[in-house]
């Protein structure tokens, strides 16, 4: 039997009103960031597309406080460093014509492009395609610029080779804590005459001194390349293997992530080949047995109000999926990393 009073109630207060008109407090703080004139929003299939949709300021490069933002999306499209299948080089272009991720985590309860000033800012200006070690001379540098800003960085590559030149910078005054999600611990040596590849960036980032390894944790780890990872071991970093990430242990695993990194400046890094091939087929180097993308989710979440300085997503090669499906997981771990800075900026 239908409860006169509170249908009449419903149609009282809702009978003629426009999508735009939000009422609980909280809510309406996210739509009003999104509506303008009424119940008019933008078309996500219109204009020209941005990392999560963003607001585009490549001239941000051009000035030494980057245009006063509190986070940068970065492109790097660079893949130079592989050991498999390229094509990474494309992540950022594909990640940036994902549409209708976010702009609010309904797990955070965040809408963080309200909350801090985000803008995607171009790609980083590469002088050669062709010279791997150029390549990162000029990640550093750049990144040097955007951390001496004030600035944080979230990167789209690119192989994950690029980390260890981001973490340089990053790293250069305290070495950083991590949480890296991937199918590999890539903290193998230097192959055929470079230490520029994707599978060591974080041997390179520790020898460094801008990774603190008792500060990192890397989950998802699988595959024939376990030989390769006693560096990992060695240095004293976390290991986690993908056959003990389930829904019985991800509240454990999630405590113990908090408390390896603590209270220090942590980053994240995020290969979507830690998610099984069966979603996200678009990687260079795919490993069976992987993340379900809900758990990876859960994961990052379970981070929230760490305090993290900067994240990157890598190793999207869009041309290995027709469907998207491994940049739209890409694009929504870029947006939930994003929230995960916000929120810990603000002691959330």
């Amino acid at each position: 039997m239908v409860d006169q009073a509170h249908l009449d109630a419903l149609r009282g207060k809702y009978g003629n009103a426009s999508g735009g008109d939000i009422f609980d407090p909280h809510f309406r703080e996210v739509a009003q960031s999104q509506f303008s004139g009424g119940d008019k929003r933008k078309w996500p299939f219109a204009g020209i597309p941005t990392l999560l949709d963003a607001r585009s300021l490549p001239e941000a490069q051009d000035t030494a406080d980057f245009g006063g933002l509190d986070i940068a999306l970065v492109g790097v499209p660079m893949d130079l460093g592989v050991t498999n299948r390229n094509g990474t080089r494309f992540g950022p272009r594909a990640l940036r014509t994902i549409e209708r991720i976010g702009p609010y985590d309904h797990v955070l309860r965040t809408s963080p492009m309200s909350k801090a000033k985000v803008a995607d800012i171009g790609d980083v200006p590469l002088l050669s395609r062709f010279d791997l070690a150029q390549c990162h001379k000029d990640i550093e540098a750049f990144y040097r610029r955007v951390v001496a800003a004030g600035v944080r960085p979230l990167s789209v590559g690119g192989d994950h080779s690029i980390t260890s030149s981001i973490l340089k910078a990053l790293g250069e005054k305290e070495p950083v804590g991590l949480i890296h999600i991937d199918a590999h611990c890539d903290t193998a040596g230097p192959y055929e005459g470079t230490k520029f590849q994707h599978g060591g960036p974080f041997r390179l980032a520790v020898l460094d001194g801008v990774l603190d390894p008792r500060r990192t944790i890397q989950i998802g780890i699988r595959g024939p390349a376990e030989y390769l990872w006693e560096f990992s071991y060695e240095s004293g970093m976390t290991v986690i293997h993908a056959e003990e990430v389930g829904e019985a242990s991800l509240p454990r695993l999630i405590e113990r992530a908090r408390e390896i990194v603590g209270n220090g400046p942590t980053y994240v890094s995020f290969d979507i080949d830690s998610v099984d091939p069966g979603f996200a087929p678009g990687t260079g180097t795919p490993e069976v047995g992987g993340l379900q993308p809900r758990e990876v989710l859960q994961i990052l979440r379970g981070l929230n109000g760490l305090n993290i300085i900067g994240g990157d997503v890598v190793e999207v090669a869009p041309q290995y999926d027709s469907t998207t499906n491994t940049a739209q997981i890409a694009a929504q771990v870029l947006h939930t990393i994003m929230c995960l800075m916000v929120n810990g900026a603000q002691g959330v």
